[in-house]
């Protein structure tokens, strides 16, 4: 399949690539045959599912009646995602990504990866002032406090980097680094 985002992709990785670089396309590389050899080539997409959860969680319901809608809606999810597996996989998917403790209990790793660098960024936007009034709004409208509720949810390492950027503590290129060690694929 020679399209041009692979020929631009094999160019970078032949002739461009230093060795940091050369890392992160062999971890990227790990990374993806894991995620094709768990769910197949029709991978789940984090920001679909969020959006599908938040839209269909009735905020006025009880936190375990939260909890056992987002679980089921998951299943289903994986269930019509990924057929070939087993109970105790989808089980094990779904406790990871939606523990039985509140938000502000979960454990580091307890949401997708995707989904907890992109709760990060929002909320590191916000803080910083750089977020627009209308993507405030709109997570304000989907999640109600969602400031609140993101830092909750974040492990207390990744508190600790977000306060040292914050604060100007560490550049934005240490920062990135952290978090994403402090969010690795294996959590």
């Amino acid at each position: 399949m020679a399209n041009s985002e692979l020929v631009r992709v094999m160019d970078y990785i032949l002739n461009r690539c230093d060795k940091k670089s050369i890392e992160a396309v062999a971890a990227a590389v790990v990374r993806r045959r894991k995620e094709l050899d768990l769910f197949g080539d029709s991978l789940p997409d984090p920001k679909k599912m969020a959006r599908d959860i938040s839209s269909q969680i009735n905020m006025g319901a009880s936190i375990e009646g939260m909890r056992e809608t987002i679980r089921n809606m998951a299943v289903r999810i994986i269930r019509r995602e990924a057929p070939e597996l087993s109970d105790e996989q989808i089980a094990e998917l779904t406790a990871a990504w939606i523990p039985g403790s509140s938000m502000g209990e979960r454990e580091a790793g307890s949401l997708p990866r995707e989904m907890m660098l992109e709760m990060i960024d929002h909320f590191v936007r916000f803080s910083s002032g750089q977020m627009s009034q209308a993507d405030d709004n709109k997570l304000r409208k989907e999640l109600g406090a969602w400031p609140e509720r993101y830092w909750k949810a974040f492990p207390e390492v990744v508190k600790m980097i977000i306060k040292d950027y914050l604060n100007g503590e560490i550049t934005e290129k240490t920062y990135r680094s952290k978090i994403a060690a402090a969010i690795s694929f294996d959590n």
